[in-house]
């Protein structure tokens, strides 16, 4: 494990007395703990379609104590570009969708995701307590404990004075950590006329959230050449491999503070006696404003004409800016100062900070809700095998969402 000092994030909340307390404290009743460990047992691996078969299904029995309807549903279809250039469908899990009173003048959405980095054959599998408090395992913070805090937030709200007064979506995909393209659209359903929405990711283990993102685009270039004999006729060629890299390099120009670019992978080539007839580019951009990516799409739609004609081949693009950024517009820091609220009264410092990271939070941010993407565990060492959650955090967010949502239940809005 990498040397953390994990007591420094370890913190006793001094609850107020709110009316809200016996609720809230009932959050230490809940099986918050034991159901991340089940989950987390688990491997769910966004390849790994047994295992995200295996927990939709556990996550469908646990959220059925909600009322309502809570069904699993089919992905959308997602299209990769294969090494040969070949462009295939790739099988995506189940999600999960649950809906309580879709009739209700307030609704917020809650959303999550069953996936984690870690595929089946990763040495990555099992829990293990690093320190009292700390437990190490895949998924723990990012994101089965989030799902935890999340439901337990819920069941709270359910015996609350206000629960009739507020509708919700919950949206738990099985795709987020590649991207969400099979649930992208149904995010985009579920957001619509929310008044607000909480998403799971972890926390920074001092409890710090993450405000305005960067977006990311992933593309696939496609370069189809001319082979040809590198002695005898290597001017009747044309070279695939050098397309790729030169816009790699042209891709690469572009970098600048607020666009990153970053041309990742090439892919192709053969024996060193022909001309390279075929070769793939993988880029990401990493955009922190809309213009920002705006340009970026701009320019890669330019450079693939000028590429195609400067080599005299065929350049196919494929893929596009799956995550937009998410700035904090006052609607947004409306809601993140109502959940700083909750947690002052609650004994917390809430802050947050920009993150080059992305999430579904940003799509749901695209379709013009305000959203806080933070709302899980404490937690960190995330996407490796060092992952921890600090488990005195699965109450402590327990509490600070359930008040979050009855007070915008009680406001009728954020």
């Amino acid at each position: 494990m990498t040397a953390i000092d994990y007591k420094c994030y370890q913190f006793a909340m001094t609850v107020q007395t709110l009316p809200e307390t016996p609720l809230l404290d009932t959050a230490n009743d809940l099986p918050l703990l034991k159901r991340t460990e089940d989950w987390a047992t688990v491997n769910s691996g966004t390849t790994n379609l047994d295992g995200l078969k295996t927990v939709a299904g556990q996550l469908a029995d646990a959220f059925s104590v909600l009322p309502g309807d809570i069904k699993l549903v089919d992905p959308d279809p997602v299209e990769a570009v294969r090494s040969d250039g070949s462009v295939n469908q790739v099988q995506r899990g189940q999600h999960l969708l649950g809906t309580v009173r879709p009739d209700a003048g307030v609704r917020i959405l809650f959303t999550g995701h069953m996936d984690t980095v870690f595929a089946a054959d990763h040495h990555f599998q099992n829990l293990e307590w690093i320190e009292d408090g700390v437990l190490n395992g895949p998924g723990v913070a990012d994101m089965k404990g989030g799902i935890s805090v999340m439901l337990g937030a819920l069941q709270l709200l359910e015996q609350s004075e206000v629960a009739n007064h507020i509708g919700y979506d919950i949206m738990i995909n099985s795709d987020e950590e590649v991207g969400s393209a099979s649930s992208a659209a149904l995010i985009e359903r579920c957001a619509k006329g929310k008044v607000a929405a909480l998403t799971y990711e972890p926390a920074l283990p001092d409890g710090t959230l993450a405000g305005e993102r960067g977006g990311s685009g992933n593309f696939s270039i496609i370069f189809t050449g001319k082979s040809a004999h590198a002695g005898r006729n290597p001017d009747e060629g044309r070279n695939a491999l050098v397309a790729a890299a030169d816009m790699a390099l042209q891709l690469k120009a572009l970098h600048r503070e607020g666009l990153s670019v970053n041309p990742a992978k090439i892919e192709g080539g053969g024996p060193n006696n022909a001309v390279p007839d075929h070769a793939i580019l993988r880029v990401n951009f990493r955009p922190k404003s809309l213009a920002d990516q705006e340009e970026a799409q701009n320019t890669l739609n330019n450079l693939v004409g000028i590429i195609a004609r400067g080599h005299d081949l065929d350049v196919h693009c494929h893929g596009g800016f799956g995550r937009p950024p998410k700035p904090i517009d006052q609607q947004a820091q409306k809601l993140f100062h109502l959940v700083k609220s909750c947690g002052a009264e609650l004994g917390l410092d809430i802050n947050w900070r920009g993150t080059g990271g992305v999430c579904d939070g940003n799509n749901i941010a695209a379709c013009g809700v305000p959203v806080v993407d933070t709302m899980g565990v404490r937690g960190g060492a995330i996407h490796s095998a060092d992952e921890f959650l600090i488990s005195d955090s699965l109450a402590e967010r327990t509490q600070l969402s359930a008040l979050t949502i009855m007070r915008i239940a009680a406001k009728g809005g954020v």
